[in-house]
């Protein structure tokens, strides 16, 4: 194998003459690329389709799909991979217009084998280190989506400690709690704060693909091994080498993938759909579930030897009518981080609508609270965020306003609401804090208060900036 070409990469040649075919599959296998090669533009698009490729290497004049309809076509697909053009001689404009629609370059016929292999190595290069800068910054984005963990309660608190204690650690770990609660922030979390953060974090949810098709998601198939699988395809497990997988639902795995998920999970081999040879892969895995497994396994629809296997560290998280505290504190990131995200201005809670959030039942828990206050954000007509925005009413339904308070009972509803106020802006003001180790000026540029008033605040409160330490998330 070329020493200039030990970078590992998948191509696929397409072109309408077998003789050709074949070459340049040998020329690029000698470089160690992985090849695969389609006789015209339709069985290419179903490969492309199927399985993801580096680079294509097509010829320009092939019907009845011709290259230049094939690029596009591919571009639609595929952004990101790159197209070489073989050209005919004297079409030279027509493979200008190709790198117009993007086309990563082209050579003329006849060609050198070296000056292709220069040419095809050098895009797979461009394309590698394209999808590393993403693959980086989607876990900058997914490492600051685990800070969505917030909350000060002791039931989320026992949450963060439980993360703490094993993030580090390539123990498997059981996430259990209601829909919506934040099981797959527990993962990131998980991830982000492991050993294997550098790695990717991939997630699979069980429940969203059909019997047939949830083995091949999960290991993978080869190309034949069944209607369709015009290509090899790596699945979660290989994407996830020496990363963490993560299989939401996965109460909801059929029973026979269950026992190839257990074969994997002790000897850490796989085999793909279709293949029989073992693949090792090195993977920490995380398992999120809303069912009673125990009841399961009783009704013989989970394995008890794979529900022991994925509960080596069980984690709960609370729904959040145990955590009714952290409401004020979650409205409160959500509507910033939401401003944020969609360009608009911060929208502050009126009274009312804090204390609709209070005491709303909030079945969907924290998934329904932030629909609910980014939707708010949106629709408010006004400055501020009032009951109706947050719960407008439906057909056939009446708002879900607080119940007014009774005659004659004006001092305790007074009462009741400066204490949820004073408990919200303590909160507040302990988790801009805690963003900034204690640090009073920066949490007091970050809420948009002056210095002087956010101390007199904390005095007021009670609050102690020593006693406040780092931001948990």
């Amino acid at each position: 194998m070329s020493a200039e070409g030990a970078v590992a990469g998948r191509v696929l040649v397409v072109d309408d003459e077998k003789a050709m075919r074949l070459a340049l599959r040998g020329l690029f296998q000698r470089e160690g690329w992985e090849v695969e090669t389609a006789a015209d533009g339709a069985e290419a698009l179903a490969m492309v389709e199927s399985a993801g490729f580096h680079v294509i290497v097509t010829d320009l004049s092939m019907e009845p799909m011709t290259g230049m309809q094939l690029l596009e076509r591919v571009r639609r697909i595929d952004p990101e991979v790159g197209v070489v053009m073989i050209t005919a001689h004297g079409s030279e404009k027509l493979a200008v217009q190709a790198m117009k629609l993007g086309a990563s370059d082209y050579l003329p016929k006849p060609f050198d084998n070296d000056e292709l292999r220069i040419v095809v190595r050098r895009v797979l290069e461009n394309v590698l280190v394209r999808r590393d800068h993403r693959r980086l910054l989607a876990q900058v984005q997914g490492a600051s989506g685990a800070d969505a963990m917030v909350g000060s309660s002791l039931a989320i608190r026992r949450v963060f400690d439980a993360v703490d204690r094993v993030a580090d650690t390539d123990v498997t770990v059981l996430i259990r709690g209601e829909s919506g609660t934040g099981k797959e922030l527990v993962a990131n979390a998980l991830h982000w704060r492991s050993r294997r953060r550098t790695r990717p974090l991939v997630a699979m949810n069980c429940a969203a693909l059909s019997r047939e098709l949830v083995e091949s998601e999960l290991f993978g198939h080869e190309k034949g091994a069944f209607t369709g699988a015009n290509a090899r395809r790596e699945g979660k497990f290989e994407a996830a080498d020496h990363g963490t997988l993560f299989l939401d639902e996965v109460g909801d795995m059929p029973l026979e993938t269950q026992a190839k998920l257990l074969r994997a999970v002790q000897e850490r081999t796989i085999e793909r759909v279709g293949g029989n040879a073992p693949i090792r892969v090195d993977v920490r895995l995380v398992a999120a579930t809303n069912h009673d497994l125990e009841q399961a396994v009783e009704a013989g629809r989970f394995r008890e030897d794979l529900y022991y296997r994925l509960r080596v560290v069980e984690i709960v998280v609370p729904p959040l009518a145990e955590r009714r505290e952290d409401v004020p504190l979650l409205v409160a990131h959500f509507v910033r981080a939401a401003a944020e995200r969609m360009g608009r201005p911060v929208k502050p809670l009126t009274d009312a609508a804090l204390r609709g959030c209070l005491e709303h039942e909030w079945r969907g828990n924290v998934r329904e609270l932030k629909s609910a206050v980014e939707r708010a954000l949106v629709m408010a007509p006004g400055d501020a965020i009032d009951v109706d925005d947050l719960f407008p009413p439906g057909p056939g339904r009446a708002a879900t306003k607080p119940a007014p308070a009774p005659a004659g009972d004006a001092a305790t509803f007074r009462e009741a609401k400066e204490q949820v106020i004073a408990q919200f802006e303590r909160d507040f003001l302990q988790e801009a804090l805690r963003r900034h180790a204690g640090n009073v000026t920066k949490a007091a540029e970050e809420v948009g208060m002056y210095r002087q008033n956010f101390q007199q605040k904390m005095r007021e409160l009670g609050i102690s900036a020593e006693a406040t330490g780092p931001k948990r998330s």
